[in-house]
């Protein structure tokens, strides 16, 4: 579940109030979203870990957050809407019809980390799969001559296509003819009903030898599928072993990832954050980002 703990606190605002210098006090809360134990990963893992930090990226929407939860009566319209809409639309689609509740996973220089590449670094195909507004999907793009995403939220889609992304259908991505450089699944497995057979789907998609996928998945993992403004369970269950956020991703690796046939290459925590509302500057969740290839890829 969204938590807002930050919310409306002094110590928030302070963090914004200068965008160079930030108090010990502030700092030492967000630390505690990039905060992970190597030694409590699996021994596979522990060489693989990225420490990730706060950065300007990350400040800079945590900024624009704040400044859009101020606004008191596009909040009140968004809250009306909202509430009116519920009970029929998914919460994706109010947001997408709204223009509100971005969601940000890593900044552009997290991105380029992960992937060890440079500024200039460039590849053919990009495909994001369940991207949203397409947010998160300009972050990576821009290392991309060519930009593919699916979406199953018409008002998300609109979002996309004004992007200029190429906008395919959630059953027509693996039938294109062509592979992607990279895929990207950022927070999906555990809101679909098959997560296995995507991550099938995924392996056969990717070019061969070079090929990756970037996984996104919020720990503690809680799979939910949202029908008809519902939320219910997924077909296909995954149950991770463990209570910390070490343990969970080391069995996430162990046994998720290799079933499916593929191995980590690299792996770090983020927090995964979403725009606020009137009550909330914004929402946070715990992230485990991977880079994945499949297991039969040798290092090059």
């Amino acid at each position: 579940m969204w938590t807002g703990k930050y919310a409306r606190s002094p110590l928030v605002r302070s963090l914004f109030a200068n965008m160079v210098s930030e108090s010990d006090a502030a700092a030492s809360e967000t630390q505690e979203w990039y905060r992970c134990c190597p030694d409590l990963l699996g021994e596979s893992l522990q060489p693989l870990f990225i420490q990730s930090h706060l950065d300007l990226g990350t400040k800079a929407f945590l900024k624009q957050s704040v400044e859009k939860s101020g606004w008191m009566f596009t909040q009140l319209y968004h809250s009306f809407v909202s509430s009116v809409l519920s009970p029929l639309v998914s919460r994706t689609s109010i947001n997408g019809f709204l223009g509100r509740g971005s969601m940000f996973v890593f900044s552009p220089d997290q991105f380029r980390q992960l992937l060890r590449i440079d500024p200039d670094w460039r590849a053919e195909r990009l495909l994001d799969l369940g991207a949203g507004d397409g947010g998160v999907t300009e972050v990576m793009g821009a290392h991309f001559r060519a930009v593919y995403a699916t979406e199953v939220s018409p008002p998300m889609k609109w979002h996309l296509q004004r992007r200029n992304y190429m906008v395919l259908g959630i059953d027509e991505w693996q039938q294109t003819g062509f592979q992607y450089d990279v895929i990207s699944c950022l927070n999906l497995l555990d809101r679909c009903d098959d997560p296995l057979h995507l991550l099938q789907d995924i392996k056969r998609s990717l070019v061969p030898r070079t090929g990756r996928l970037i996984l996104a998945a919020v720990l503690p993992f809680q799979p939910y599928v949202e029908v008809g403004g519902k939320w219910e369970r997924p077909k296909e269950h995954i149950i991770l072993k463990g209570k910390t956020w070490e343990e969970q991703a080391t069995n996430m690796s162990n046994e998720v990832f290799r079933r499916a046939g593929f191995e980590v290459e690299a792996l770090t925590r983020l927090p995964y954050l979403c725009e606020g509302d009137m009550y909330n500057d914004y929402y946070v969740l715990d992230d485990a980002v991977f880079v994945l290839k499949p297991s039969d890829v040798s290092e090059e």
